[in-house]
């Protein structure tokens, strides 16, 4: 970041040249602005969870914590694409990081006040998830008309090193200083770091995209432009079939890791201690694939990285975390797991803005999260009775499946969320291998052309 390059697009009125960070320059001063916001955050997301619990002693307001969150994103992703490619990208990402900076200054004002409720949290939480929704898709496309498209494996390489290393450093910074400082300290800490996350944004230039051919197929009303992003995803059998990997095995995924915690816990007399290894373990995985990716890129074949991805981390991360019934197999299974995350993401980012031009990502990218996480809420749902009232039962002694199931899993407290992660991982590695089937989706790299190569041959038709 030594050098400086001249750039007059942001300056206040268009005219007077302005120095800023471009090209990857600016990407990595974003990422260190996005990394510090990430840690603050996480200290955050550490220690409400540890009030709330404090609080009530029970699981419920958690779980609706997560789900007050995740709605609004996903029912607000349709227009926030179009919000995203009619507007300033850069805005965008400042507009969100300012808003999850106001609900945490909202929520400190009401600890010191004494005045925190958890209902408080349930509205700022789902603020945040509604503001985040066009966070993601800016952050995106962002990306895509910063760096050369070589670059984009290894860009998102970095960006899940930073989530994953705000995993492991945040939580040990937060338990540290918790008895210290208190929520309040934590919260204090979190308002700085989005100020440090907007003051990079402040720093880089983030080129506005070319309107393209598709751009202009899509405009229109603000409806119309919405649902653009359906109806350029569904008229792209390759995109749809590769996001539809993504909705079933997220599906697998969410119903097996909602009750990660209660399977560990249950399984080690509630040993708080050994769930912070195994998580931790997790988290150094996820540092570990992001290095790969970030230094390697992702298979030539980008395709590959998605589906054998997905196949290797349910059958080597999955599966054996219900198998096992010591915490060395299930921190090893889970740093497996996660390590091939940044793999599977990095590979199916890298497809997506390889292909679909710019100015169109937000718009195309919110449907495409949309479709993936569509069943999220349903698989955490689903997981509380599975676990609770059929499985748990069914693994005890004198249970159902006790005979059936007792050799592969064991028996007793935790047995029956181990069957869930038995079943998650076998149904996940499958939807994995699925993808070969299908001929659009094992060759989207050659059934697709790059937008760059559209907009070339754009430009000689237009020429002739």
């Amino acid at each position: 970041m030594s050098s400086i390059d001249t750039e007059a697009a942001d300056s206040p009125g268009g005219n007077r040249p302005i120095k800023q960070p471009q090209g990857m320059k600016a990407f990595m001063v974003m990422w260190i602005g996005q990394f510090v916001s990430l840690m603050g955050s996480a200290m955050t997301g550490f220690a409400i969870p540890i009030w709330i619990f404090g609080e009530t002693e029970r699981v419920q307001e958690l779980a609706l914590l997560g789900l007050a969150f995740t709605l609004p994103l996903i029912l607000l992703s349709p227009i926030a694409g179009t919000v995203v490619d009619r507007y300033n990208r850069k805005m965008m990402m400042m507009l969100s990081d300012l808003a999850a900076g106001m609900t945490t200054i909202v929520v400190l004002i009401l600890v010191y006040t004494n005045s925190l409720e958890i209902w408080h949290l349930y509205i700022t939480s789902a603020i945040n998830g509604a503001f985040q929704t066009f966070q993601w898709p800016a952050y995106s496309a962002a990306i895509s008309v910063m760096i050369p498209k070589e670059q984009y494996g290894r860009a998102h390489g970095l960006g899940s090193l930073a989530e994953s290393g705000s995993g492991i450093f945040a939580p040990v910074l937060a338990g540290a200083l918790l008895g210290f400082i208190g929520l309040k300290g934590i919260l204090f800490i979190d308002v700085i770091t989005f100020v440090f996350a907007i003051g990079a944004l402040l720093l880089i230039h983030v080129p506005n995209p070319t309107r393209t051919v598709e751009g202009q197929k899509g405009g229109g009303s603000f409806l119309r432009e919405s649902w653009y992003g359906f109806q350029y995803i569904w008229e792209r059998p390759s995109l749809m079939g590769l996001q539809l990997v993504f909705l079933f095995g997220n599906f697998m995924a969410t119903l097996a890791f909602t009750v990660l915690a209660a399977m560990i816990l249950s399984r080690t007399n509630h040993d708080a201690q050994i769930f912070a290894w195994v998580s931790s373990a997790g988290a150094v995985g996820g540092v570990v694939g992001a290095l790969i990716m970030s230094a390697w890129g992702g298979p030539k074949k980008r395709v590959h990285g998605v589906l054998l991805g997905w196949t290797f981390s349910a059958l080597l991360g999955v599966f054996p975390l219900g198998v096992g019934q010591v915490w060395p197999i299930w921190a090893v299974s889970l740093f497996i797991g996660t390590m091939l995350v940044p793999v599977i993401n990095g590979s199916n980012q890298a497809i997506w803005q390889a292909k679909v031009a710019p100015d169109i990502q937000g718009r195309v990218f919110s449907i495409r999260r949309l479709i993936a996480w569509a069943v999220n809420p349903a698989a955490t749902l689903l997981a509380i009775p599975l676990a609770d009232n059929l499985l748990e039962p069914a693994m005890l002694d004198g249970g159902s499946l006790i005979n059936t199931f007792s050799w592969l899993v064991g028996s007793g407290p935790g047995a029956g969320m181990g069957l869930i992660f038995v079943f998650a991982g076998i149904g996940a590695a499958v939807v994995g291998l699925s993808g070969y089937l299908f001929r659009v989706i094992r060759n989207v790299d050659e059934l697709l052309p790059d937008h760059t190569e559209m907009a070339a041959a754009e430009a000689v038709t237009s020429a002739a």
